[in-house]
């Protein structure tokens, strides 16, 4: 299925988030939402993935 990832459209095989996330090599610590909707770091293996869903992933800057 295709998903805009960071704005970036992806061809993905994960059906839920943290399955996506892996797919897609994210490690760490990070914020994440789907269609522009939060989703908590401990929902993510129940949250679905469809075809065509906007995933966002965030992380924290450094800087001063």
């Amino acid at each position: 299925m295709i998903v805009s990832l960071n704005g970036e459209p992806r061809s993905v095989s994960g059906e839920t988030l943290a399955e996506v996330l892996r797919e897609c090599g994210y490690d760490g610590r990070f914020a994440t939402a789907v269609n522009e909707v939060f989703v908590p770091a401990g929902n993510r293996g129940a949250q679905p993935i469809l075809d065509g869903d906007r995933i966002e992933v965030l992380g924290a800057m450094q800087g001063g």
